[in-house]
């Protein structure tokens, strides 16, 4: 199969692979080392950003907790529901099974970025409530 370049959503499945794989092996790194992923946004203001929860919601998915993972962001289950509806594309893409990427209209882009918008105000909304600022 010949090397071909990878569509925005196929990057963003691939990152969501790798975060996935890390949020298996996060816990243990850190328990051992002691090192801690600290909100930058939140380290330096007091503000929570709207990923804010994300490394700890993953672990707890990972873990198989899925309570804990909404408790600290409700928004990972939507992430994760994302890498795996992009890992099953991009499987079935690499096995012939599915067409290959065609570039999306402008309206689609639009749609796409509007509705981003829309999941990140919405877990900044929640992260905001979550840590008492609203």
């Amino acid at each position: 199969m010949a090397w071909r370049p990878r569509t925005v959503p196929e990057q963003l499945g691939l990152a969501g692979l790798g975060a996935a794989a890390a949020s298996f092996v996060y816990p243990t790194l850190s328990r051992q080392t002691g090192i801690g992923l600290p909100c930058p946004l939140r380290a330096l203001t007091g503000v929570p950003c709207p990923m804010c929860g994300m490394t700890t919601a993953a672990t707890g998915l990972a873990a198989g907790d899925l309570e804990a993972a909404l408790a600290a962001n409700p928004f990972v289950l939507v992430l994760a529901g994302l890498t795996l509806l992009m890992a099953v594309l991009m499987a079935a893409r690499a096995a012939g099974l599915a067409p290959p990427a065609a570039q999306w209209p402008g309206s689609r882009r639009r749609q796409a970025y509007w509705a981003v918008a829309v999941l990140l105000a919405s877990s900044w909304a929640f992260q905001l409530h979550r840590f008492g600022w609203v």
